[in-house]
């Protein structure tokens, strides 16, 4: 019998796999924190068996003394993070956000908010990104579960910028954030350092009229990329909105943007029941401000691949959003409850990723 060595690459790199330690970023939540924990001794961290999957190596390896590693014990490391925080420390508990705000969400509630403790919970990997792990680790309902919990803060920023500034902006914020990041590296850039993201504001990534495109975390980059292609062909210019704080929602500048467009699209990683395209209904309906708006997400429990697979499955890549954009702005279907993206579509999809796959060989190369 023969054995294999092991495997140096065993990575399909177009369906981003995880990239554990060899392919560990240089710009990541670990990076941001340990910077922090430099010029700041409250600042703690912690992981539940998935510091490099979440990428919390940096600050282990630069300050031992402050990491936690609990195990596969995700509620246990919450509690302890309570605990922590009752005695002055500010802790940044890391682990896949099915885990952190599903699983966890008794312990979000009772020990960090109801106690108004400075607790940080990073949740990674939300939406479908988790993609052939399957629902039980799929975070398509965590926004859903945490908007109305009393004292929490939810922020889903869109890249390294805006997760460093957000970051920095909350060190001091009294009572408990939880940090919604996509795949916990850092993303395709939106904004460039040093950009101006202001906590408790909407960021309006690109000025446009017509359409009012709202997006957070993973699929702001792709709603900004189908808003050039759109305005470079000039036939829709849409506003591309980055709803980054989610809670407190910024319902003002909201209603204020949704009244200056003749219709409003809510793109989201997520259940559009429950999700950030709720907030918004709500908010203009209080406001009473009539415009159509519709949802893009999630409507049931996804199918399992590799996570690049699954945005363009749902149409949440560049090109299923530009597609949407254009439908919303005729109005195409013009019942705003009918979903945008269609059982023909995603079996369109479907069809034109077998075919890209079958004419490819994913790279696996044994040692």
């Amino acid at each position: 019998m023969t054995l294999l060595r092991q495997p140096t690459v065993l990575t399909d790199p177009v369906s981003f796999d995880h990239e554990g330690r060899n392919g560990y970023p240089t710009r990541s939540i670990g990076t941001i924190l340990a910077d922090l924990a430099d010029e700041d001794s409250r600042i703690m961290a912690g992981s539940a068996d998935l510091t490099w999957s979440t990428f919390m190596a940096d600050f282990a390896e630069r300050h031992p003394d402050r990491f936690l590693q609990v195990g596969i014990a995700e509620r246990n490391m919450f509690g302890i993070a309570a605990g922590l925080a009752s005695c002055g420390a500010v802790p940044y508990m890391s682990t896949f956000s099915a885990f952190a705000a599903l699983q966890s969400l008794d312990v979000i509630r009772n020990d960090h908010a109801y106690t108004n403790l400075p607790v940080r919970t990073i949740g990674t990997h939300t939406g479908i990104s988790m993609g052939y792990f399957g629902s039980s680790h799929h975070a398509i309902e965590d926004i859903g579960a945490l908007r109305s919990i009393p004292n929490l803060t939810v922020l889903s920023p869109a890249d390294h910028a805006s997760t460093e500034a957000l970051v920095r902006a909350t060190v001091d914020l009294p009572g408990p954030v939880y940090f919604r990041l996509g795949r916990g590296a850092a993303g395709p850039d939106v904004y460039d350092a040093g950009t101006d993201v202001v906590f408790g504001e909407a960021s309006v990534v690109r000025e446009g009229s017509g359409v009012l495109v709202i997006a957070s975390g993973i699929t702001v980059h792709p709603a900004r990329d189908a808003a050039d292609a759109l305005r470079s062909e000039g036939r829709v210019s849409p506003t591309v909105v980055d709803l980054h704080t989610i809670r407190p929602f910024p319902e003002e500048q909201i209603a204020r943007l949704a009244e200056s467009h003749d219709v409003v699209m809510v793109v989201e990683d997520h259940m559009v029941d429950g999700g950030i395209g709720t907030s918004v209904l709500t908010t203009l309906s209080e406001f009473g401000i009539a415009r159509p708006v519709y949802r893009h997400g999630l409507r049931d429990f996804a199918i399992f691949g590799p996570p690049t697979h699954l945005y363009r499955y749902y149409g949440l890549d560049a090109d299923g959003i530009r597609t949407v954009v254009e439908r919303a702005a005729a109005r195409t279907p013009a019942d705003p409850r009918t979903p945008l993206w269609t059982d023909d579509d995603r079996g369109r999809a479907l069809t034109a990723q077998q075919e890209q796959d079958a004419a490819r060989k994913p790279e696996v190369v044994f040692g």
